[in-house]
């Protein structure tokens, strides 16, 4: 009989991450006694619920499934701290459990964060439906002309579409596939731009559906630690240590331009023929829709956008600080206005209920979608939230589970004076990397990591808001955006290949080197360098530098052959 190569797999991951779960068992009880002169530091078992779901998302690949079995052992590993006396009392974990959920659930902050992601979601269905985002790719065609430019159009596209990256992936794919056909651009080049700009923009945009979900987590974790700083703060000082994120747009961009391929993606390249009636553009609207509105997408989100800026101005105390010397221009102003708003989360509420409202409006006054279809993109768009929602609870909740058993107080301890803290975010942004690659999903890597590793960075740092924490801030969320960019099983890869009807296995093999070259230049020339200080502007610049260096010198194209 002939072993079935599925099932020897599975077999080999449940060895691995078996193996993995008593060694770092044995080294945390070696480690033990280190916390003994530290009253506040957790057992080592403490960190059994989130290496159970790193570990059972690796092997499993169902994150919503390895967080709940994981707050589930964090409830009775809890009835260790009370002391029982026989064996029903171990029953209590179930209730230790259901109280970690309710204190999710029951969070008014946590329920503000929530009620942005429906609107956001619903929002989208109807600009999409209604056929705003296809007026907006009508009117960019005007300026393609050729191979480049209909490459670029592609990325700008995909840089426009920043509001979420499934749409983004699933718009730009197909919207931009008939376009890049004609001036012979291949399947693969295509899925490779829409992957590359849909979620590290989307993940490094400050108003999008990733926004909340990064900023909830965030805010958890700095109101676990004592820091001062909101959420969304926490975010803007990240930003510029994006290294992966911000790089993947640059190269994306120098790259076009250079029209310089390397790896399976020039012969991928090569391969494709190119049209005789290159002058010729595709009818976007051969596919019997109705007329286009670009209004339906373009009112919605400036509204939201506007909104938003404008409360966040308002509530900061923008006008009286601008009385003060402060300027539009300035960095160092809006962050401290970012700073002195007292609720961030409730204006992204109002103004995604707001970009939903204009949507609507807008639909109603061109006529272009029935009540039905309006009632079918609630149900659609209602039923996509629910996944990132449940994940944020899920993520709070294993939080509060760790809170419970003071897991980071007890890696905190242990690591604190034994691992370099420049050494730190560079390891977070790998470990980040493959715990996304394996699952193929960057939200369970942020929601497993964040509560567990932002503490140590903290302890780290010496207790404080200081680089250390804030780049491995940063390193968290660009490692997940790195191994969910380069997994074949990630939603973003395989609706990248769908929309761009590119087979997923050339897809993931074309597109691996320019992620591998982008993430080890993150890597070397971003985080490693910024974490000994050295600013994030030079490490970009660097980098940059290296990108355009490596692209000047490889070897140029050859022509392809015209098809008639």
């Amino acid at each position: 009989m002939t072993k079935n190569p599925l099932n020897s797999k599975i077999v080999r991951k449940i060895l691995i991450s078996s193996l993995i779960f008593i060694l770092i068992s044995i080294v945390a009880q070696l480690c033990a006694p280190l916390t003994e002169h530290n009253p506040d530091a957790g057992q080592w078992y403490s960190i059994i619920p989130p290496l159970l779901a790193i570990l059972l998302a690796f092997t499993t690949q169902h994150v919503v499934a390895s967080l709940a079995i994981a707050i589930v052992a964090g409830g009775f590993l809890t009835c260790f701290q009370d002391s029982p006396t026989s064996i029903i009392d171990y029953f209590a974990g179930f209730k230790h459990t259901y109280d970690f959920v309710d204190k999710t659930i029951s969070d008014v902050d946590n329920l503000q964060i929530l009620a942005f992601i429906p609107p956001i979601f619903v929002m989208i269905e109807l600009v999409v439906t209604s056929g705003g985002f296809r007026g907006i790719i009508r009117w960019l065609l005007r300026w393609v002309k050729g191979k480049t430019s209909a490459q670029m159009a592609t990325a700008l596209l995909g840089i426009i579409c920043f509001i979420d990256d499934y749409t983004n992936a699933m718009i730009v794919g197909s919207a931009m596939r008939p376009v890049t056909d004609r001036f012979g651009v291949s399947r693969e080049k295509l899925a490779f731009i829409v992957d590359a700009t849909s979620a590290p923009i989307t993940g490094l945009a400050a108003i999008s559906t990733w926004i909340v979900y990064e900023v909830g987590l965030f805010t958890a974790v700095g109101q676990q630690l004592g820091i001062e700083q909101d959420g969304y703060s926490m975010f803007f000082d990240s930003l510029g240590f994006r290294f992966y994120c911000i790089l993947m747009i640059i190269f994306v961009l120098l790259q076009i331009l250079s029209k310089k391929e390397f790896g399976p993606m020039k012969k991928a390249e090569q391969n494709q023929p190119l049209l005789s009636s290159s002058a010729d553009k595709p009818d976007i609207e051969s596919d019997g829709s109705k007329e286009l509105h670009p209004l339906c997408a373009l009112i919605p989100f400036f509204g939201l956008i506007a909104f938003h800026i404008t409360g966040i101005w308002v509530c900061g105390g923008g006008l009286e600080k601008m009385h003060n010397g402060g300027s539009l221009a300035s960095f160092s102003y809006w962050r401290q206005i970012l700073a002195d708003v007292p609720n961030t989360t409730i204006i992204l509420d109002f103004a995604a209920l707001l970009g939903l409202a204009l949507a609507l409006i807008c639909i109603a006054f061109t006529r272009a979608l029935s009540l039905e279809s309006v009632l079918k993109c609630f149900y659609r768009g209602i039923k996509k939230s629910m996944v990132p929602c449940v994940i944020l609870v899920l993520a709070w909740s294993l939080k509060n589970t760790s809170d419970s058993l003071s897991t980071g107080e007890f890696l905190a301890t242990v690591l604190s004076g034994r691992i370099s803290p420049w050494l730190f975010s560079p390891l977070l942004f790998l470990v980040a990397s493959m715990i996304s690659f394996s699952t193929g999903t960057s939200y369970g890597t942020m929601a497993i990591l964040i509560p567990a590793a932002i503490p140590v960075a903290f302890a780290l740092d010496g207790n404080s808001y200081g680089l250390t924490t804030i780049i491995s801030l940063a390193a968290i969320l660009d490692g997940a955006i790195f191994g969910d960019h380069c997994s074949p099983i990630s939603d973003t890869t395989i609706l990248s290949s769908i929309s761009s009807q590119c087979k997923l296995i050339k897809h993931v093999r074309t597109q691996l080197p320019y992620s591998l070259f982008v993430g080890i230049i993150a890597l070397l020339v971003g985080y490693l360098p910024a974490a000994l200080g050295l600013s994030w502007i030079w490490s970009i610049a660097a980098a940059t530098l290296i990108i355009i260096v490596v692209l000047l010198l490889l070897p140029k194209n050859p022509p392809k052959q015209t098809l008639m």
